[in-house]
């Protein structure tokens, strides 16, 4: 069985603040197991993605840059035959945050949003829906907070042409400013289903924004059982098994609150960990019988 890994073509802002080279690690880590494993790029033209028996989406960074390109590169991998993880449907449903919205309908805790299609305006009226001082608006199609504003009532004027012009360009959603959030950002990674590990990205002073390269720093504690068991459930809603799924929210009144269900390219800290490596090649070697 021939595998291949699928990154992009770096960037070095994804990059600061991390210490691994997860793909690195991961591909030697399975090479190391005896599978036959190729690194590749998604959008490599001179790939035949046809020699390969799987496919798996690991760190296509950039994808939400080039949606189109990415999702066509979707199509044409499924209408080859190829085994595609996660699978092809999934990341399509999950490339648009208005999925967030077919969660909330089944009854899942989500942070809640409205929704701007492109061309319209954002208006006060959103403080009062929310019942907040303070909104975040962040594109529909996104990663690593890319063009995520927050804007407060007390800055709503000066902000809006700068948000105005944005809703030019895509779909974006609105939603409260989660102060929780000052409190860390929660990650819990499952493979095939299987809670494995858990991170916890908290933001600088006077930041919002977890990522590495926003300055947010990371930390490894012990979660209570509770709150992994709630963010399995976002994973049971879904039609199929995931190799891997990192669910991503904020504590609420002690009880996990969704803020992203990432299915396409979520950085998965493994560190370098084996035991963390061993539940990924366990989940692919399940996946891919």
């Amino acid at each position: 069985m021939k595998i291949t890994i699928t990154g992009y073509r770096k960037e070095e802002r994804f990059l600061q603040g991390v210490t691994n080279d997860e793909d690195t690690e991961l591909i030697n880590f399975l090479i190391n197991k005896g599978l036959n494993i190729v690194p590749t790029i998604w959008n490599d033209p001179n790939v035949d993605w046809s020699s390969y028996d799987v496919v798996v989406i690991k760190s296509p960074w950039d994808y939400h840059n080039h949606l189109s390109e990415f999702l066509g590169w979707l199509n044409s991998l499924e209408k080859l035959g190829v085994k595609v993880l996660n699978p092809v449907e999934i990341m399509q449903w999950n490339s648009d945050k208005h999925y967030l919205k077919d969660l909330e309908e089944k009854g899942l805790p989500v942070i809640p949003a409205e929704y701007l299609e492109k061309g319209f305006v954002l208006e006060r009226r959103f403080f009062d829906h929310f019942n907040t001082e303070k909104l975040v608006v962040k594109p529909c199609v996104s990663a690593g907070a890319q063009n995520t504003i927050t804007v407060s009532k007390d800055n709503f004027n000066e902000r809006s042409a700068e948000i105005e012009t944005l809703l030019k360009e895509q779909d974006y959603m609105v939603q409260p400013f989660v102060e929780e959030i000052k409190n860390g950002e929660w990650s819990f990674l499952f493979f095939n289903g299987k809670y494995s590990h858990c991170s916890l990205k908290t933001p600088k002073q006077g930041d919002f924004r977890v990522q590495h390269y926003h300055g947010g720093s990371i930390s490894y504690p012990t979660p209570n059982p509770l709150h992994i068991e709630q963010a399995g459930l976002y994973l049971k809603s879904l039609p199929e098994k995931t190799l891997y799924a990192r669910v991503d929210g904020v504590l609420i009144n002690n009880s996990f609150h969704l803020m992203e269900l990432e299915l396409i390219e979520p950085y998965l800290f493994l560190n370098g960990d084996p035991d963390l490596l061993e539940n990924y090649y366990e989940a692919l070697m399940v996946l891919t019988k």
